[in-house]
């Protein structure tokens, strides 16, 4: 019988430990820690970053925490197949892919007057309505997994209906400015943000859209009002598919021959496989070690006024894959259809 779920910080541990396909290395950590902290001391790395992107709210209240809501409900499995056109929504001029195509989507929708982030409306949404909500503004261009992005709607909004009066700023009143106590809640109530997995006998947990979900309210709010967790730095960071090609760029982690090979051939990954859950686990553990780095060096340096945490570190290695998404596609990234990222 499997023990207790261990938490995302103790599951990063647990597989870096006894990981067989992925390591973690110092020097990288080291290397991108330095980094971490000339972008904390240059300010380009700060908790504003959220509100600055145009796609995100730029208000502090309800409407916010809604929308917040519903775009990390459905924020997984953005990546586009080999030589499949990508999926691209066009927003006031601009167009956009992945993650923020599905915010520019939302947005549209909300500009036509339709009610996506109200759970009277998503909590009975069909296939149908979904699919025109994300509808791609070029040729040939989709997003995966629509059956499933409509299940996840209907499911957490009858639960706020049922529950929270049909609001998410009730589930966060509830955890009385605790991450972690939100995070139980988000989990046991939200089944489809459960993102679990047995690993070497143990029930893991890597909780990746749980977890960005409470980085984005504090971002958002700028850790003040709904967005105040006494304990945001027990949050670590959202394991994507991204975030570990990143830290492989950076030489924080490495993969095998074997794991490489496999990634560089477009080999789908399952959901729950060891690799995968490895390439997450030790991500999360090396931006925890990366954290630490960032937090001894600062300390060395008597510099007490730099907010640091996974978020924000988080925050910064996925802004550089963006930035950077050209000359990081020498490095694969692990390719694997799930709910749950």
């Amino acid at each position: 019988m499997v023990s207790g779920v261990l938490s995302p910080k103790a599951s990063g541990e647990f597989i870096a430990k006894h990981a067989g396909d992925v390591s973690i290395d110092e020097n990288g950590v080291k290397k991108l820690a330095e980094e971490i902290v000339k972008a904390l001391k240059s300010k380009t790395l700060s908790i504003d970053g959220f509100s600055q992107h145009e796609l995100h709210p730029q208000t502090v209240d309800e409407a916010a925490v809604q929308w917040i809501f519903v775009v990390d409900t459905l924020n997984f499995c953005f990546w586009t197949e080999s030589q499949r056109e990508k999926w691209e929504v066009t927003f006031h001029g601009k167009s956009y892919t992945g993650y923020f195509a599905w915010c520019a989507a939302v947005n549209r929708a909300l500009e036509e007057g339709i009610a996506i982030t109200d759970p009277n409306y998503f909590s009975k949404i069909r296939s149908k309505e979904l699919k025109h909500i994300l509808r791609s503004d070029n040729d040939g261009g989709s997003v995966s997994l629509v059956d499933e992005r409509v299940q996840c709607l209907q499911q957490v909004g009858k639960v706020l209906l049922e529950k929270y009066e049909g609001t998410f700023v009730n589930c966060i009143k509830e955890s009385k400015q605790s991450a972690q106590a939100l995070l139980k809640l988000i989990v046991d109530n939200f089944s489809c943000f459960k993102d679990e997995a047995e690993y070497k006998g143990k029930k893991v947990s890597l909780y990746k859209r749980a977890q960005i979900l409470i980085g984005d309210i504090w971002a958002c709010f700028r850790g003040k009002g709904l967005g105040e967790f006494k304990d945001i730095d027990t949050i670590v960071m959202f394991a994507d598919y991204r975030i570990p090609q990143v830290l492989v760029h950076y030489g924080a982690m490495k993969y095998s021959d074997d794991l490489m090979n496999k990634l560089k051939s477009d080999v789908l990954l399952e959901n729950g496989s060891n690799e995968e859950v490895e390439i997450r686990g030790c991500s999360i553990e090396a931006v925890e070690q990366v954290k630490d780095t960032v937090l001894a060096m600062l300390k060395k340096e008597n510099i007490t006024d730099l907010l640091v945490n996974s978020v924000l570190i988080d925050h910064y290695l996925w802004d550089y894959r963006r930035k950077h998404a050209d000359s990081l596609e020498v490095i694969p990234f692990h390719k694997t259809k799930s709910i749950y990222y």
